[in-house]
């Protein structure tokens, strides 16, 4: 969906195909009819952005083949679905039954996230409608942190510098703007914006920037008005934004038994503790449960929610941080980023499960469209 800012920019609205991993092109194409069509047709729109995620062998296929490429093409145009946004975090195997920590591999010190994220970045100049402007690729904040070391983080900033100058390339060659996001994440290198602003220095920002994870700010209690003030004086770019919740409990001890249901196995959860003496961090759920953090204090855990419905009582969601972090982003005079995608991933391993994934998709993106029509853009496509 496409909306106006009050400034004239164009502001995409997306959700992330993520939440249908597939693992090669013709699962791809099949996920974009079974769920991406009837999203759209569900909310009554002619043209639907998806953020689509594009495993390791599938960007290599459709970048070394025109044929494949034109394939996903014509998908897209015969579906009434466009592309400006890819998400390149997960490299591969997002759908497997245990996904955790490897999610951060390989890392931004390896030369195969350079080349992933390089070939993402020239399908998507393929992909790009004729009158966008630019388009973005989401990428991981560095790595895991446990991991992350002087000799890694010299040999991923010169991976960002290669980065970089392909892109320049890429728009040299094809005439169209690539930029990439790393993602601040709970438990990674680039952990809040505070990292960000101290890691990120000296990167091209006309290539390079962040991509804002909402639900990510909350777990960390972040402030979403202070946390941008931060990558703004940082000169750090929003080039993405991706609309979440997390998951909150007042108190921790009174909410064990519905927390407990939250503990799955697939995805990891980190989980935060406000204290007085500052945020208390583990790197799982069931981590905190067994002991690992206090239970006197509000508890946040990073597990992205349904945007528009609350978890089971006493739990709830931070969509207080969400409606601020979007007013912040976009409801000034000024846009501050133009792709917003919800990536609710987590549908198919929430409590109960069961759910109407077209359904589900539909009224989140129902709900976000509401918000950014709250904060005064005018949707184009209505």
């Amino acid at each position: 969906m496409r909306f106006r800012h009050r400034d004239g920019t164009l502001v995409h609205l997306a959700y992330c195909a993520n939440v249908h991993p597939a693992d090669d092109l013709p699962g791809v194409l099949d996920s974009l009819h079974r769920y991406a069509v009837p999203v759209r047709r569900r909310l009554g729109v002619p043209r639907l952005s998806v953020g689509l995620w594009l495993p390791r062998p599938v960007a290599a296929e459709l970048a070394a083949d025109p044929g494949a490429l034109g394939r996903l093409r014509a998908a897209l145009a015969a579906g009434g679905l466009e592309v400006v946004t890819l998400n390149g975090f997960p490299y591969a195997g997002f759908g497997r039954a245990v996904v955790k920590t490897d999610v951060y591999l390989p890392d931004w010190s390896d030369p195969d996230r350079l080349a992933y994220t390089l070939d993402l970045a020239a399908v998507l100049a393929a992909l790009l409608p004729g009158d966008v402007v630019r388009g973005s690729v989401s990428t991981l904040p560095l790595g895991w942190a446990a991991w992350w070391d002087g000799e890694r983080h010299d040999r991923a900033r010169r991976h960002l510098d290669a980065l970089s100058a392909g892109l320049a390339d890429l728009e040299r060659r094809t005439g169209r703007a690539v930029r990439v996001g790393l993602e601040p994440e709970p438990g990674c290198a680039v952990e809040t914006t505070a990292d960000a602003a101290r890691l990120l220095s000296g990167v091209d920002t006309s290539r390079v920037g962040v991509c804002v994870d909402i639900c990510h700010l909350a777990v960390e209690f972040e402030e979403p008005g202070e946390a941008l003030a931060r990558l703004d004086a940082a000169g750090l770019p929003v080039v993405k934004t991706q609309a979440s919740a997390a998951l909150h409990a007042a108190d921790p001890r009174a909410a064990r038994r519905r927390l407990e249901a939250f503990a799955e196995p697939r995805y990891l959860h980190q989980t935060r503790a406000h204290t007085a003496g500052g945020v208390r961090r583990v790197d799982d759920l069931p981590d905190a449960l067994a002991g690992g953090l206090p239970g006197d204090g509000p508890w946040r855990v990073h597990f992205h929610l349904p945007l528009h419905a609350d978890p089971p009582a006493p739990l709830a969601a931070t969509r207080a941080d969400l409606r601020a972090a979007l007013a912040a982003l976009l409801g000034g005079p000024a846009a501050r980023t133009d792709h917003v995608e919800v990536e609710t991933y987590t549908w198919t391993v929430l409590p109960g499960g069961g759910a109407d994934l077209v359904g589900g998709i539909a009224a989140e993106l129902a709900w976000t469209r509401a918000e950014l029509v709250r904060l005064g853009l005018i949707e184009e496509d209505a």
